[in-house]
């Protein structure tokens, strides 16, 4: 995969090789003006196939785990951000309605298969690029990898959440609409009395599979990317947060004479949690916008959807659902951790063997 240009050297220059289990991955980085020239050589030796593997089933580990721990908490902050209204009364109000209503498969577990083909499918190329980019970042900033600095983790993260952006935007997406199913076509059926019926017959009947042969006829293929600028905008700069914080905290919960890596289980939840805490604090309205986004029937931008929100409901919409979301994040991102770090453990013990 080669990119641009001059004089003969590639701009930037990634190389993969699948023959003798490695994959090559070179960066060339030229600033050329009248005044002065830099070049950085290929640094293809520094990333090897196996890391890259071992980082992709890490993710998906990861990301399984979890799914299945925080599934319930995100359909409730996704209804909440997305019907701010219907649940004015707080998460435990739209927790038990949801229960009553939809019970634990259809409501609190509603659009299951697509968040865990979008953790599998984001966590392993989150992780799998995180671990390049943890070693471009290194070269450029000429940090030692197995102790890099947090900040330049969190770099690190933040050209990270670029790649996993593409993976996670469509599967988000069917999502989104699934967990806000029962609400959308209830404003439907509101609006149309005589449509009430056939409304709650969808309800019953739709899927993933469905929905995502609904979104294809009727938006085409670029209707799977509503949304795309929000998530670029969410995830890059929470992925800056979500690995620096986590690496912040690895930091400080490493006890001295030992590793980031020998801290326990119990440390390195804390630590997940930490960082997940930072991500959704830090891009929490982002998210709402995103949801708004990918729910609504309407094409709008990032910006104006952003505007109405605050012009309608107050700043205060914007951080609808907050209080599930971090509920959730202590044990889902605790759980990604854990799964993350502990297969990536056993991974590099039985391949080194």
């Amino acid at each position: 995969f080669l990119i641009g240009s001059r004089n003969n050297t590639t701009v930037p220059h990634f190389t993969f090789q699948f023959g003798n289990n490695r994959i090559g991955v070179g960066l060339v980085v030229l600033i050329d003006t009248s005044s002065f020239q830099i070049k950085m050589k290929d640094t293809s030796k520094a990333v090897g196939g196996k890391d890259a593997f071992i980082d992709l089933i890490s993710g998906t580990a990861g990301g399984i785990a979890c799914v299945y721990v925080g599934q319930p908490g995100d359909t409730i902050k996704v209804k909440m951000q997305t019907f701010p209204s219907v649940y004015s009364k707080g998460m435990i109000d739209c927790f038990m309605k949801t229960l009553r209503k939809d019970g634990i498969r259809r409501g609190l577990y509603a659009g299951t298969t697509p968040a865990l083909i979008a953790n599998i499918a984001e966590n392993s190329i989150l992780f799998a690029a995180y671990g390049v980019c943890q070693k471009g970042v290194a070269v450029c900033c000429s940090q030692p990898l197995d102790n890099m600095n947090p900040f330049y983790n969190a770099i690190a993260g933040f050209l990270a959440g670029f790649f996993s952006s593409f993976t996670l935007c469509p599967t988000e997406l069917i999502k989104c609409r699934l967990q806000a199913m029962r609400e959308t076509l209830s404003t439907e059926a509101s609006i149309n009395i005589a449509g009430s019926a056939s409304a709650q017959l969808r309800l019953q009947s739709i899927g993933p599979w469905t929905l995502s042969k609904k979104i294809f006829v009727e938006e085409g293929f670029f209707g799977f990317y509503r949304g795309l600028t929000s998530t670029f905008a969410r995830e890059m700069p929470g992925y800056f947060f979500f690995f620096g914080g986590y690496e912040l905290s690895r930091h400080f919960l490493t006890p001295p004479g030992k590793t980031k890596d020998e801290i326990g289980w119990i440390r390195t939840i804390m630590c997940g949690g930490i960082g997940g805490a930072a991500l959704w604090i830090a891009i929490f309205p982002t998210d709402v916008v995103k949801s708004r986004i990918q729910v609504s029937s309407v094409n709008q931008t990032m910006i104006h959807c952003m505007t109405e929100i605050i012009r309608k409901e107050g700043v205060r919409a914007l951080y609808s659902g907050l209080g599930p979301t971090l509920i959730r994040t202590f044990p889902a991102t605790g759980a990604l951790f854990l799964a993350y770090e502990h297969t990536k453990q056993i991974l590099n013990t039985l391949l080194k063997s």
